[in-house]
């Protein structure tokens, strides 16, 4: 017999060690790994994590064989890690149900369990009894399945197996808005049973998500039906989010050596490669011992000072785990594995070092690692006062599988018998290495010959939707609606996908079935939802946008192609029917070969059939499928595209004159946008008044339910008899008297005389009054005769949206909007990019309206509390959708606008909006409200970027083609101009600075505010601005947090902000940052927040300049220091006290002294500096001058 090779002996010795410390407790019925001996609980991660190492070293027997022998026990290793995973597998499988609930709800009560009985393989505790949403664990069971597959191993057996490993895939993919009890299963560092968003549990789903995309899970002996699918936007959605909260773990904590997974093996999620090094070098500079890395900080887990009689902890007590945190020798094994992945020869000798001198050695002579190392009782002082400079004792598991597991697999690597890539034959490794750059390739179809003629004649040939053949195109819903049947299974139950939007990522691919191919429309640029594809311009800068964003996310073999439609609509614009100028721009700079900086290719859809990404809809083919599914599919690949008809004729007809309808103005009278905040609560009791608690359902078609049309007239919704205020331009919206009914008289209108009224009237401002009026007091499905013709209310609405979109009458497509309760596709996806990014969102007018979002929630949740804190006014409540989706563009293009503003407060930048507008035209409050509600949503998005980034605008009116109708357009304005203008003032104090927009009226303006008066406004309009923005200085809430160490608490304005919180919370916790804002958030006025941000900033200044030698044993009244600031204003500056009086501003503070600059001799910082020295007892030097410096 031939002896064994060193190789072999070695291999021996660790299969010894494998047998010992993890195999010999696997269960010989179910193959599940128990928590100990004594504990028959087998957690899902830690027995993934535990196998990693048996399927290592069946990989490196495979590869090393040099006997039959060899070759024996690499199959026996094989076997024993398919036995555990086919275990956890069928654990899942019984909770079948509970999968299928959770795609929908994403409930914590619906999620599949963490752990279960080793030797049943049945549930161990009740879904209430355990945190048991953690998707970092099914996430690690999916990658290693890949992993697994992917290297030979055959685990999956059945198609019903197939479905339910596809389902799961569903149960992950919203892991970036799914806030889970994390990898420690607690949640929230207190352990009261708080889910958060955790960065580890998204990095681990997205890793799964590529990992197993188009993966045959039969192996090399799979068909079609073997594949699973991963739509790739799910998984750009879940690294977005990471890059975004890293190195953050969670609201909670600040930092995680859990993110070591994350960074590398196993998932290897993040493609930014500083992003990768400033989340290690945070974890090794505040987390790493001589014994391991503490978990996070103030982790309290077994520490000698933890109450082991109860699970949770009080937040006051979370301050004495800090510097005696436990520390986990597993991350010096990560941290090798780390460096042998990353070739960091140093980094490998310097952790390994450190492993091997906290590993134990057990009686037979085995090296184990202990669970976790923690300070003794009696030295816990000592540790204190010097971190890291005490004996600590092993605790816990030992060994602990999942750190030994960890152990050998990085011995096997560091000793040769493995490579790298050998672990991870999927790749991950390879995620951060650069790519080349993508072209992005473009088709424009035109709706008809019509649009492809008027094309031509600028010399832009394009294909129309019917010359593609033998290619089919259609809308991104058709896609929805083929992708809700992967996954389904009668057999198990399951539903297959939910009817989730598809993303821009899925839509830029080619897709075949049989011998047909599909091309499909992005969702941008489907009119049939949500309104703001109806605006040419937004959608060309969105397209601009999109095409960008392929560039740099598009991760697919081939090329991404984007299909961009030109409907008949685009030609209301110009005279002649022509196609709109920006439409023009837009395809010759796509005939150059860029736009906004990104490569394209412009050609027609046949041309890029051979180098785009094609993905086979094999799932298709299940002939499980029912005759019904079978017929669904007919359905959608043989009926022609979905082409909506025109409304109206682009005729326009003289308007002929009739009465003013009784419910003349209802539609305006719904309204709550206010300029005043003092008005809003009065604003609140009436609308209260006019609602009638009509349930409106949420299934409102989204199209006419007939061809036919009821209301009348291709009339241009200009003409009416009541004309607009002379103060303000005559804009394409409806301006109505402000009629209120008399007591009784709603209740008495004649519904019948209503009708007639509809059947008569053409113009589309009385329309909408009437059919609001009837949608209110009879309800969506009431039922009239137009013209003879049966129809019910909600028809009518399909119809009014219909007709204001074509006519961009954008407030009537708003409210209209509203009242059929659409809702934007991207709704959930752009809170989530806002709510990760540190922001909290609040939607609806304060005080009474007001609803705070804290974390991620589905979308019809979303939609529904919007709606409920808006009332009525349901136009507010589609500007609230359309202002979330602006603001997620701008956080993921220029997070910078909202540096330090912790919440976004919708109803108050809405407010903010209109009294910008009502400043500019100089017009009222009710009228800026309308100007607001009828700019275009390009507009919109360009007025709400200017109230971000602070840059001054101007307001111009601009004729269209249509009658006399005037659209407002905001730019920006030209500083240099300004200057100008005020040096002549300067020469002539007398003269009128003239306006930079177009005289709206010639009778109307005649009074205009000269420069001076602007600037002396700037620093009051500049406060009450940053107020409403919730915007404060960069690092303030650290530094308020060292405040409150120096003293026993803050009062603002009677909160109280206690000492308490230091102890609970670290200077970086997002928590804390929340807990300040929630009481700087009761202050109703704006301009009064922004002087206590600024009285708080001169409290951390002295603290930073005392070195914080500086303690106060009292509660510090920060509004008390700026009402004692105001008043040494007014003494200086010797006011008179009528001209006091009159000058009053918010919580009685003058508003001379809101009108101050912060710096200077005579700024407020310096007043409040004397206000806080008269205050507080600050120290004094021998000669009673004042011992603190402030800068």
């Amino acid at each position: 017999m031939r002896n064994r090779s060193n190789s072999g002996v070695r291999l021996d010795y660790y299969q010894r060690l494998l047998n010992k410390t993890i195999l010999k407790y696997q269960n010989p019925v179910t193959g599940l790994l128990p928590s100990s001996e004594e504990n028959s609980h087998a957690w899902v991660r830690d027995n993934v994590y535990a196998i990693l190492s048996v399927w290592a070293l069946a990989l490196a027997y495979r590869k090393t064989a040099d006997l039959d022998e060899d070759r024996a026990k690499a199959y026996e290793l094989e076997q024993s890690v398919v036995k555990l995973m086919r275990g956890l597998l069928r654990c899942m499988m019984t909770q079948v149900e509970k999968l299928e609930k959770f795609k929908y709800s994403q409930h914590v009560n619906d999620s599949l369990h963490a752990k279960y009985c080793s030797k049943t393989g049945k549930t161990v505790v009740g879904d209430h009894a355990w945190g048991h949403l953690q998707i970092d664990a099914t996430s690690i069971y999916i990658l290693s399945l890949a992993q697994m597959t992917a290297s030979g191993l055959q685990i999956i057996f059945t198609l019903d197996e197939v479905s339910f490993v596809q389902n799961l895939i569903f149960y992950i993919e919203t892991a970036y808005r799914t806030p889970d009890y994390g990898i420690w299963e607690r949640g929230d560092k207190t352990n009261h049973g708080l889910p958060e968003l955790n960065s580890s549990s998204i990095g681990m789903a997205k890793a799964a998500l590529e990992a197993i995309d188009e993966l045959d899970l039969f192996g090399a002996r799979g068909g079609p039906l073997s594949i699973v699918h991963v739509l790739p936007d799910e998984a750009q959605q879940c690294q977005a989010i990471l890059h975004s909260m890293l190195p953050r773990e969670s609201n909670s904590k600040e930092i995680d050596a859990a993110l070591l997974t994350v960074i590398s093996y196993p998932a290897f999620a993040v493609d930014d490669g500083e992003k990768v090094e400033e989340t290690r070098e945070t974890i090794v500079s505040k987390l790493e011992g001589k014994y391991g890395f503490c978990r996070f900080l103030r982790d309290g887990y077994k520490t000698a000072r933890e109450d082991r009689n109860r699970l949770h902890y009080e937040p006051w007590e979370l301050q004495v785990f800090e510097r005696i945190e436990c520390q986990w020798p597993m991350f010096f094994a990560l941290s090798v594995l780390d460096g042998l992945f990353n070739g960091r020869e140093q980094q490998v000798k310097k952790y390994s070092e450190k492993l091997d001198a906290v590993m134990l050695k057990t009686d037979e002579g085995i090296y184990v690692i202990p669970e976790l190392y923690a300070v003794l009782k009696d030295k816990v002082e000592q540790e204190y006062k010097e971190p890291n400079s005490q004996e600590r004792e092993p605790l816990g598991k030992m060994p602990h599988k999942w750190g030994q597991s960890l152990y050998i697999i990085s011995k096997l690597v560091q000793e040769g018998f493995l490579s790298p890539g050998e672990l991870d034959p999927v790749n991950r490794r390879l995620v951060s290495e650069p790519k080349p750059d993508i072209v992005v390739q473009v088709v424009i179809l035109a709706e008809d010959d019509y649009i492809q003629s008027k094309l031509l004649e600028h010399d832009i040939k394009v294909q129309t939707m019917s010359e593609v053949t033998p290619l089919q195109v259609f809308p991104a819903r058709v896609l929805t609606q083929i992708y809700s049947l992967l996954g389904r299974n009668k057999k198990l139950g399951l539903t297959g996908r939910p009817k989730n939007e598809i993303g821009l990522l899925a839509t830029s691919k080619l897709y075949s079935f049989h011998d047909q191919i599909f091309a499909f429309i992005p969702q941008m640029a489907d009119e049939h939802l949500f309104y703001l594809p109806k605006d040419t311009i937004l959608k060309l800068d969105m397209f601009a946008n999109d095409v960008g964003f392929l560039s740099s996310n598009w991760k697919c073999l081939g090329r991404p192609l984007v299909i961009f439609p030109v409907s008949s609509d685009l030609n209301y614009l110009d005279v002649g029917h022509n196609p709109p100028g920006a439409l023009i721009g837009t395809i010759r700079k796509l005939q150059s070969g860029y736009i906004a900086g990104t490569r394209v290719h412009l050609g027609n859809l046949d041309e890029f059939v051979t180098t785009s990404c094609i993905t086979k809809l094999s799932f298709l083919r299940d002939p499980s499928h029912s005759e019904e599914v079978k017929n669904l599919i007919g359905d959608i690949f043989n009926k022609a595209p979905d082409v909506r008809p025109r409304l109206l004729s682009s005729t326009r007809m003289r308007v002929r004159s009739h009465s003013k309808s009784s419910v003349h103005g209802i539609v305006r009278r719904s309204r709550s946008i206010q300029v005043d905040p003092d008005q809003a609560q009065a604003l609140q009791q009436s609308l209260k008044k006019l609602e009638r608690g009509i349930a409106i359902p949420d299934d409102l078609p989204t199209r006419p339910m007939s061809p036919n049309l009821h209301l009348k007239g291709s009339l241009h919704p200009l003409h009416y008899s009541h004309h607009a205020p002379s103060s303000s331009p005559q804009l394409s919206h409806f301006f109505h008297g402000q009629m209120s009914f008399p007591p009784g008289k709603q209740e008495s209108i004649n519904i019948d005389e209503l009708v007639d009224q509809l059947n008569t009237t053409e113009v589309l401002h009385e329309q909408a009054d009437i059919v609001h009026y009837l949608y209110l007091h009879r309800g969506p499905n009431f039922e009239i005769k137009i013209d003879n013709k049966p129809c019910c209310i909600k028809e009518l609405l399909v119809e009014l949206y219909e007709k204001a979109g074509h006519w961009k009458h954008w407030g009537l497509v708003r409210h209209t909007a509203g009242m059929l309760r659409k809702r934007v596709e991207e709704l959930a996806l752009a809170a989530t990019d806002l709510l990760v990014r540190q922001k909290q969102l609040s939607v609806g007018l304060p005080p009474d309206r007001e609803r705070v979002v804290m974390r991620p929630l589905p979308p019809d949740d979303l939609a529904s509390i919007i709606f409920d804190a808006c009332g009525e006014d349901l136009s507010t409540a589609s500007l609230t959708q359309e202002l979330l989706i602006y603001l997620a563009m701008f956080i993921r293009t220029e997070p910078k606008l909202f540096n330090e503003m912790l919440r976004l407060r919708v109803g108050l930048i809405i407010q903010v909006m209109a009294s910008e507008l009502a400043r500019t035209l100089k017009c009222t409050g009710d009228e800026a409200s309308e100007h607001l509600l009828n700019l275009s949503p390009y507009e919109m998005k360009t007025l709400l970027h200017h109230i971000l980034s602070g840059k001054e605008f101007v307001i111009n009116t601009e004729h269209t083609n249509v009658e006399d109708e005037c659209r407002l357009s905001v730019t920006t304005k030209n500083v240099g101009d300004e200057a100008t203008e005020f040096a002549k003032l300067s020469r002539k104090p007398h003269l009128k600075m003239q306006k930079s927009m177009p005289r709206l009226d010639p009778h109307a303006l005649e009074k205009e505010d000269d420069v001076e008066s602007d600037r002396q406004g700037q620093w009051l309009r500049r406060r009450r601005l940053d107020g409403a923005l919730n915007r404060v200085p960069v690092g303030f809430y650290p530094r308020v947090w060292k405040v409150l160490k120096m003293c026993h608490g803050l009062v603002i304005e009677g909160h109280h902000i206690p000492h308490s919180l230091t102890r609970e919370m670290t200077p970086g916790e997002f928590k804390f940052a929340l807990h300040v804002e929630m009481v700087l958030n009761k202050i109703p006025q704006p301009e009064y927040r922004q002087l206590m941000v600024e009285a708080l900033m001169i409290l951390t200044m002295m603290t930073e300049n005392e070195n914080s030698k500086l303690y106060f044993n009292q509660l510090i009244q920060v509004d008390k220091i700026v009402h004692v600031a105001n008043g040494i204003y007014i003494k200086e500056q010797k006011i008179p006290d009528d001209v006091v009086e009159l000058s009053k501003g918010a919580a009685g503070i003058c508003l001379h002294f809101y009108d101050t600059a912060p710096s200077g001799r005579y700024g407020t910082m310096s007043y409040l500096c004397r206000a806080l020295a008269s205050i507080l007892p600050l120290p004094t030097d021998m000669d009673a001058n004042l011992d603190c410096s402030l800068s």
